[in-house]
């Protein structure tokens, strides 16, 4: 292991520049949005000689660069005792400063030029948006870990930086031991749950743009494909379709596996005093410390093959946020019921208990047919304009009524000493643990049907909480959810 020694004053309030490196990552990552530019080049200079496109292209790529190092040079930051202060702009100059009694969570992430060179992205996180606050991109890894413990609040003097085998940067005075860790084979199995058919869309927008700088497009495929047909339709039966099917499946599973690799290679949770620290990803390596004390609740899903292998993903959202719409922190992408148990306690967290739960009111079941039936209905009967067996597309609703007549038997909850618990979900399982001290808000509403039915829905809103899913108790008897909003607001301190 490599060890860097850092400064020892990290109060230290000067501005400061990222590493003269960035200039080069920056002008790299720019060079696609360069090359462009050069069928311009090439129409510019045409009929003058290929030293004349050359001699173009090195002009361009000279101002870019002297461009870019202007950018650095006017790019500096700055940690006082109060803010971190960020300063950048060459016409336009901005000055952003950023509490740091706001600062939630400060990540450390490597890209494939990063980790060429040795240097490392600083994300800052606050609780004030889903995305980042603030972004360092670039500075060397000791710089990294002193951004982070002064940002963070604790400044550690002559500390000692170093990488794991990994390209971890761990932080020598934190006792973290592992909690989990996804070995390649989880990594690959996982890579088989996330079956996904993303590049057909991907493929299909390569097609149409091809086709409309070549001038041809679906309606001259069209005409090939019924050309052809004639000669080699003959030759087509049912074996060909399946294996074309087969095509598409397999290109969606080695999709699905390749970007899970991509993201979650070498997953690794640790756990110290007061946090967690996770770190994963192939090419590009990136570390977040996720403080105990800012988790607002807990959150097991479960999908419809995984959760009948008995494999769970485990998520905390957290007063942070992350750059997950969601809000959320996923870490255990794919755990069994007692790695998850374990993470759980680490953190905190009170156990997620099944037995206690209770079942919302019985028109739940009402509510959710009659909500699941309208869209393949008005499909349907839209298509009975075009041809009369549109009629059997009803058999699409038989499924969509079948979840919904098994969703109450999947939706309970109930409050538990310090938390409240809740299920919910048919084909994708969730279970929260939402401790009472973190429930910000809580709310009755009640749509129209709900009125007519008598029903009223129950939700809390926790700090950091993004789109996506959320513990709501839906559709409790009105009393039961007046009683329920009373307990949890009682409780809230």
């Amino acid at each position: 292991m490599v060890t860097e020694e850092l400064p020892e004053e990290l109060g230290d309030d000067e501005p400061r520049r990222v590493h003269p490196l960035t200039i080069l990552i920056w002008f790299l990552k720019k060079a696609p949005q360069n090359v462009v530019g050069l069928p311009a080049i090439i129409g510019f200079t045409s009929g003058r000689g290929f030293g004349w496109i050359l001699l173009a292209a090195g002009v361009v790529g000279a101002l870019s660069l002297v461009w870019t190092w202007v950018n650095w040079r006017r790019f500096t930051y700055a940690v006082t005792p109060h803010e971190l202060v960020i300063e950048r702009g060459i016409l336009s100059r901005t000055r952003r400063s950023i509490p740091l009694e706001r600062i939630q969570d400060v990540g450390i992430e490597q890209g494939p030029l990063s980790r060429i060179f040795g240097l490392a992205e600083v994300r800052v996180e606050t609780g004030g948006g889903e995305k980042d606050e603030a972004v360092l991109d670039s500075v060397s890894l000791s710089e990294a870990a002193r951004l982070r413990g002064a940002l963070r609040g604790a400044p550690v003097r002559r500390a000692t930086v170093g990488l794991d085998d990994n390209g971890d940067v761990l932080p020598e005075e934190d006792a973290l031991s592992e909690v989990f860790a996804m070995s390649p084979q989880r990594v690959l199995l996982l890579g088989l749950f996330s079956f996904s058919l993303v590049w057909i869309a991907a493929l299909a927008g390569a097609i149409q743009f091809i086709g409309d700088a070549m001038g041809f497009g679906w309606d001259e495929a069209t005409d090939l494909w019924r050309t052809a047909r004639g000669e080699v339709g003959n030759r087509l039966n049912y074996s060909t379709g399946f294996g074309l099917f087969g095509v598409v499946v397999l290109l969606g599973v080695i999709t699905g596996i390749g970007r899970t690799v991509l993201r979650d290679w070498n997953f690794t949770l640790r756990a110290g005093i007061g946090r967690f620290r996770r770190t994963r990803g192939l090419l590009t390596r990136s570390e977040v410390v996720v403080a105990m004390r800012r988790i607002q609740l807990a959150l097991v899903q479960r999908g419809p093959l995984r959760g009948a292998l008995g494999w769970n993903t485990l998520s905390f959202q957290t007063l942070g946020g992350s750059n997950d719409p969601s809000g959320r922190q996923v870490m255990a992408p794919l755990a069994r019921d007692h790695e998850v148990a374990a993470i759980i306690d680490r953190a905190g967290l009170p156990p997620f208990e099944r037995l206690p739960l209770r079942r919302v009111a019985p028109g739940h079941v009402v509510r959710a047919a009659l909500t699941a039936m309208p869209v393949p209905v008005a499909v349907v009967a839209g298509a009975l304009l075009l041809t009369p067996l549109a009629w059997l597309g009803l058999a699409v609703a038989v499924p969509m009524v079948a979840i919904a007549l098994l969703q109450r038997s999947f939706h309970r909850y109930a409050v538990r000493e310090s938390s409240l618990q809740v299920m919910r979900g048919v084909l994708l399982q969730n279970d929260w643990i939402v401790p009472v001290e973190n429930i910000q808000v809580v709310t009755l509403s009640e749509t129209l049907l709900q009125r007519l039915l008598g029903l009223v829905t129950v939700r809390v809103d926790t700090a950091g909480a993004g789109v996506g899913a959320t513990p709501a108790v839906v559709d409790l008897v009105a009393e039961d959810a007046r009683a329920l909003a009373r307990d949890l607001a009682g409780r809230i301190t």
